[in-house]
């Protein structure tokens, strides 16, 4: 039992993690399961130590929230984070692919232009030398002479 602990010292009464130390009597009681904090008529917060000796149970409540608000903040901002880069990655690849289609676009249209450009040159050069057949009749004979 907790109380056979009382009148000696803290680290004594706590090396049982039932127990809850109390300066203003130097008493060691069993801590209250039923209830989370420890009234005051037991103890007072600030009086009171649970666990190590160094620290009241006022502190150690703070210190606690402290860090619980800092690992949830820090939770929040990496899912921000995260939500917020995966959206700006996707509408830059949406971005950069609406970019390659546009250049590869252009690029049929002037292989398009340089192919007609060529079929036009072609064309002069069989008309210069009498090889250009007829367009109504493409598969006509050659005429010997």
């Amino acid at each position: 039992a907790c109380s056979a602990f009382s009148q000696k010292s803290c680290e004594d009464c706590l090396k049982n993690v039932s127990c809850l130390w109390c300066y203003t009597n130097n008493t060691c009681i069993d801590y209250p399961v039923r209830s989370i904090l420890p009234s005051s008529s037991l103890c007072s917060l600030s009086n009171a130590r649970w666990g190590v000796c160094w620290i009241n149970f006022e502190a150690l409540i703070i210190a606690l929230a402290v860090v619980a608000g800092l690992i949830l903040v820090a939770i929040t901002v990496c899912c921000c984070y995260c939500c917020y880069c995966r959206r700006r990655s996707r509408s830059r690849l949406d971005e950069e692919e609406e970019q390659l289609a546009r250049k590869r676009e252009e690029r049929r249209l002037q292989s398009l232009q340089r192919k007609h450009e060529r079929k036009l040159k072609h064309d002069e050069i069989r008309k210069k030398y009498g090889l250009l057949q007829d367009s109504d009749n493409p598969y006509s004979r050659f005429e010997n002479e």
